[in-house]
Order: structure tokens, then C-alpha cells, then sequence
């Protein structure tokens, strides 16, 4: 059997995919600025004149005092837009169209969030591109996927933290002052259907690679937000028992929460039998190590409204710090809260670098989270900011299409792009 030729690794993981992304808001730009991190050349298709709806939900602006065709820049945008080139286009148009056609004719992957059925009009369905592009791997996020009753509505990450199950279990107990469903502090139905998305794109090119053919990605937010309830929801199923609220507390592992100290609050994460020993002993109380009952996790859980009591009030008697200081001697996970600011005041957050700012070539400096894809060999980059409007417009149809500078002022001419 022929060995396999191994090819000394690019500047990028993904520097030789070309993505076409039509997709806006944030589960369709997160899941292509994972692949822009990773070297993937991304096209990002806006609408001409105001662009992708994040541009405009602000504030905070990155710089407040400049206009991109009448539009700050929000940082909501750049958060989910770094390392891609922007193309106006209006897609409706017949020479729009075909724009889009030239470009999935040199391109990899296509990633898109219309509603059901809206790009099929266009002739932009992945029935009628492949036909173009055998080996294009197309992939669409909605709502609901692509069939099913509820195939039509449309829907808002709130509305998928509601439905999904996940503002089920979130949020303070019903029996305590301010329990009640409450969603995340992120976008999570949208952020996690960006990730998983990001993950079946590649591996439906790591398939490609084997068959020569693409294929269809059908993601939905509903989908998304199921499967990260995954060990609530297996215990469900389990025995029946609908899962509830624990607050800051946790379904299988006790003592796993905040504590009152003297002088705050801190996080206590004790995850196994040996740390509850441990944990025991930094906090002195050998009487509590040596309870039979709370010898095993088992115990700890059905007898939570003994023990932990029994805890928060030793956990009264220092303050933040001391306690962080003796739990960490003795290997006890634990931790401040802290809000954004503290976070990156942390040595530790400082060390892995995970502050990234990227610059404009008229100087100004957007600050974005760093990529947690930490390849070694092929590492993520940052060398674009997120775009200006159109500020590929001349690079994509000239260098990469070959349309001369006529036919792109024609296009202009015509409010095309």
C-alpha cells in the first residue's frame, strides 16, 4: 500500500479553504471566524449600504467618532467577525447571482442563516450549486433545521433558551428569594451551533478529502441548545425525573458552589471523594471527614440540606482571600467571581494571551478575545480586523474573479455591490 504523502504544514491550519459566508447576527459569523482563525480564506457577503445587522447594534462603538457608509462599527459585530474580508453585494439581482456562482466555483465551503426556503428562490439552494461545485460543502443554520413542524418559524437565541429546556435549569431554586427561569449572560444557542457548526464543516471536508464530494449541513439553534444539556438531560432519561434549578448549586456533586466568606463570596468546587477529604481538612473540620455520611458523593448529594449548612457557616469565618489561599495549598478547586475587567487583570489570562488586538491601517486597534484553538504547528492568526463595509469589494471581484475595473464600476453604477 502506497504511503501516505504528509505536507509540511501552511501558515494556517485551513489557508487552503476558501469559505463564502452569507450568514449574519452571530451563530453563522461565529462559526466562520473559527475557521478565519484557522487560516481559512472568508468571504463575508453583506448587504450593500448597512451590511450584517451586528453592525449596528451599539453601543459600545470601536471608535465612536467614525462613520463606515454612515455606520459605527459595533463591538458586537467585531466579536464575531475578525480575520474576514467583507463583500457588498445584493444577492436578488440577476448579475448579484452571479457573482455568487463565480465565487462557489473557486470556493469550499458556503455557510448561510436565511430563512427556510429564501436562498432557493434565488437559486442559491445547495441543490442548484452543486451542480457547480460538486465538492462545495454547504452549510445552512436556522431556527428549527431544515424540516419538521416548526421548520418555518423564525427565532432568536432567547426563544431557543426557553423552548430548548437550558432557562429550565438556570436560575435560582423557586423555594429561594429570586428563583425563577433565567437565560445566560451569552448567546449561548447561538454560540454553541456556531462551534458545532464549525466542527461538521470540518469534517465534512476531512470527508471530502476521501470521496471528492461535498455535502449538505443542515444546524439548528433548537438542536444546538439540546445537546449542551446533555448530562441533565441523559439523567432524565435516566429515571424520569424532570431536571430543576439548583441555582449556583450542583445536580451531582455537593459541596460544588458559592459560599458567603467574610468579606464576599467564592466559588467551592470539590469534585470527587479525595478532594472532599482534602477539602475537609483545609477548612478544619475532621468531624465532617470522618462522617460515614459524607464519606461518599452519593451521601453528599441526598443529604445536602444537612451538610452544606453545616459549611457555610465554617466558610463565614474568613475572608476571600485566606480561604483561596489555604484551598489551593491543599489542591481545592476554587475561585473569586470575578466581572471582565478583573478577568484580564489575571496573570494567568495575561500569560495565555487571551486579549488579541488587531489594527486599521488609519491606526485604530479593536481588542477581541484570542481563539481557544490552540494549534501548536499551525496556530490560530490575526492579522485582519473585523471589516469595514465592502472593504474587499476591488480584491474579491478583481484578484480572485478576474472582472475588470470596468465591469466593478458598472456594478457600483447599479447599487449591485
Amino acid at each position: 500500500m502506497p504511503k501516505k504523502i504528509r505536507l509540511k504544514p501552511t501558515v494556517g491550519a485551513l489557508s487552503h479553504i476558501r469559505v463564502l459566508d452569507l450568514s449574519r447576527i452571530l451563530a453563522g459569523p461565529w462559526c466562520t471566524q473559527n475557521l478565519a482563525d484557522l487560516g481559512a480564506e472568508v468571504i463575508k457577503v453583506e448587504r450593500p449600504g448597512s451590511g450584517d445587522d451586528t453592525r449596528g447594534w451599539g453601543p459600545p462603538w470601536i471608535n465612536p467618532t467614525e462613520t463606515i457608509h454612515g455606520q459605527r462599527i459595533s463591538s458586537y459585530f467585531a466579536a464575531a467577525n475578525r480575520g474576514k474580508k467583507s463583500l457588498t453585494l445584493d444577492i436578488s439581482s440577476l448579475k448579484g447571482k452571479k457573482i455568487i456562482e463565480d465565487l462557489v466555483r473557486v470556493s469550499d465551503v458556503l455557510i448561510e442563516n436565511y430563512k427556510l426556503g429564501d436562498l432557493k428562490r434565488y437559486g442559491l439552494d445547495y441543490t442548484s450549486l452543486k451542480k457547480i461545485n460538486p465538492r462545495l460543502v454547504y452549510c445552512s443554520i436556522t431556527g428549527y433545521g431544515q424540516d419538521g413542524p416548526n421548520a418555518h418559524k423564525p427565532g432568536y437565541d432567547f426563544v431557543f433558551q426557553a423552548i430548548g429546556g437550558m432557562m429550565s435549569i438556570t436560575g435560582e431554586s423557586d423555594a429561594l428569594p429570586g428563583g425563577g427561569p433565567q437565560k445566560l449572560g451569552v448567546a449561548i444557542a447561538d454560540v454553541i451551533t456556531g462551534m458545532y457548526s464549525s466542527v461538521a464543516i470540518l469534517a465534512a471536508l476531512n470527508s471530502r478529502n476521501e470521496t471528492g464530494q461535498g455535502q449538505y449541513i443542515d444546524m439548528a439553534l433548537l438542536d444546538g441548545i439540546i445537546a449542551l444539556g446533555g448530562n441533565q438531560v441523559t439523567g432524565f432519561f435516566a429515571d424520569g425525573k424532570v431536571p430543576f434549578r439548583y441555582g449556583n448549586a450542583h445536580a451531582s456533586l455537593v459541596p460544588y458552589q458559592v459560599f458567603a466568606v467574610k468579606d464576599g463570596e467564592i466559588v467551592v468546587a470539590v469534585g470527587n471523594d479525595t478532594q472532599w477529604q482534602r477539602y475537609c481538612e483545609a477548612i478544619k473540620r475532621p468531624d465532617l471527614a470522618q462522617d460515614k455520611r459524607w464519606s461518599k458523593v452519593t451521601g453528599r448529594i441526598t443529604g445536602r440540606s444537612e451538610l452544606v449548612p453545616e459549611l457555610a457557616k465554617t466558610m463565614l469565618k474568613k475572608k476571600a482571600a485566606a480561604w483561596i489561599s489555604v484551598l489551593e495549598q491543599f489542591d481545592v478547586p476554587c475561585g473569586q467571581i470575578n466581572n471582565y475587567q478583573q478577568v484580564f487583570q489575571d496573570p494567568h489570562v495575561i500569560h495565555r494571551n487571551m486579549k488579541i488586538d488587531t489594527a486599521y491601517t488609519d491606526g485604530t486597534t479593536v481588542s477581541t478575545i484570542a481563539s481557544p484553538l490552540r494549534l501548536k504547528s499551525t496556530p490560530p492568526k490575526y492579522d485582519r480586523a473585523p471589516p469595514k463595509l465592502g472593504d474587499s469589494n476591488h480584491e474579491v471581484l478583481v484578484d480572485i474573479l478576474g472582472y475588470s475595473e470596468t465591469a466593478v464600476q458598472d456594478l457600483k453604477k447599479k447599487k449591485i455591490i
